[in-house]
């Protein structure tokens, strides 16, 4: 097949690219921000045309959580205009398209996994963006296939778990929050699940996170114990619990978002989605040896 992929810049675009170009199954096309202004639906409406593929993977966005409060216009062009221009796109082409979205769509107040249907609710400009760029999608390209994940980790690209490691490499006692509860999730496990996916041709909406369940706190100590463990670090620093209320920050988080992968379980034939522990081991190892 031939697939685009955009924000290749990106945690898991850079992962895909790595993965689906391996072995030459896939002939890929890697777009990045200074060739796709995401800013500007025409112009991503017409680069996208002029190119020849059979799936668009959408990895590009504005994540900016907190930022997002401040540039709701600029979160908006690029979370819902230019996920509606690809889809026109991708229409006109007949081809397919998967658009990577976010557990920030829901409001947090569950306090079981969210399924596919759950009622879309977000809670900050962030979720909103998202969210309405997954109606665009869907009205625009309804065999489209949506794919939810959460707290995404990888080895490209800076993330929590770098952060982690960086923080408790320079000091003795880290404080992390230990009431927002989900799911971690790397991205050689999900760019591992985008490839079935794909392949099978699968549409519609699914959930991917890694397995199991954890708070930002309960996170963060396995990460330093996998760090000491594998020889990242060397001092011991101290993780301790600390309520939200205690590092309070511009845009309101959900407080629970574990995604329900019941759904894509039985897509995904043959792959026993990892544990995050198993996922975080995976990822320190590629960090040290990296």
């Amino acid at each position: 097949m031939h697939i685009i992929i955009t924000g290749v810049n990106g945690q898991l675009g850079n992962e895909l690219v790595k993965r689906l170009s391996a072995q030459h199954q896939h002939q890929v096309t890697g777009l990045h921000r200074e060739q796709l202004d995401l800013s500007n639906s025409t112009l991503v409406e017409a680069n996208i045309l002029s190119h020849q593929f059979d799936w668009l993977i959408n990895c590009a966005a504005y994540t900016q959580v907190d930022l997002a409060e401040d540039e709701i216009d600029l979160s908006n062009r690029i979370n819902r205009d230019s996920v509606q221009a690809m889809a026109k796109a991708v229409a006109a082409k007949g081809a397919k398209m998967l658009q990577v979205s976010t557990d920030f769509v829901f409001n947090g107040q569950q306090s079981k996994p969210y399924r596919e249907d759950a009622v879309i609710d977000p809670i900050g400009q962030y979720g909103k963006s998202k969210a309405e760029g997954e109606q665009a999608l869907l009205q625009t390209l309804p065999s489209a296939l949506l794919l939810r994940t959460a707290w995404v980790c990888g080895a490209h690209g800076k993330n929590f778990v770098k952060t982690i490691l960086r923080l408790a490499h320079d000091r003795d006692k880290l404080t992390v929050v230990d009431d927002q509860i989900g799911t971690p999730t790397f991205t050689a496990d999900l760019a591992h699940a985008i490839e079935q996916l794909i392949t099978t041709n699968a549409s519609g909406i699914y959930h991917f996170t890694n397995e199991g369940v954890a708070s930002w706190y309960d996170f963060a100590v396995a990460i330093v114990e996998e760090g000491k463990q594998h020889g990242l670090l060397k001092n011991n620093c101290k993780v301790l619990p600390i309520p939200t209320s205690g590092y309070p920050t511009k845009a309101v988080r959900p407080s629970y978002s574990v995604l329900s992968k019941e759904k894509i379980r039985q897509a995904l034939v043959g792959y026993d989605i990892p544990h995050w522990r198993v996922g975080l081991r995976n990822l320190i190892l590629e960090i040290k040896h990296g």
